[in-house]
């Protein structure tokens, strides 16, 4: 359970570390930037998990999460350029 919440927790500065890494202008608020970054976070921890990168229980690290949340930004950017 505290992994979880030090997981969200760290999702929610990778969200605005990844805002300020990414090029361009985002129109994101602030909830939409930390649900972006907690994604991330967690998407880093699943994938680096199940690479064998991470033991099980311990959480990915600043720069996959950052990279994670990174990526999604990207993708979000071009789902809402084209609705």
């Amino acid at each position: 359970m505290l992994s979880l919440i030090g997981t969200v927790i760290v999702g929610f500065v990778v969200g605005l570390i990844a805002r300020a890494v990414k090029p361009g202008d985002d129109k994101l608020g602030l909830l939409m930037t930390s649900v972006l970054g907690i994604a991330g976070a967690f998407g880093a921890n699943f994938l680096g998990s199940k690479l064998g990168w991470y033991a099980p229980g311990e959480g990915a690290g600043w720069i996959a999460s950052v990279v994670g949340a990174v990526v999604l930004l990207f993708i979000y950017g071009m789902i809402a350029k084209k609705s």
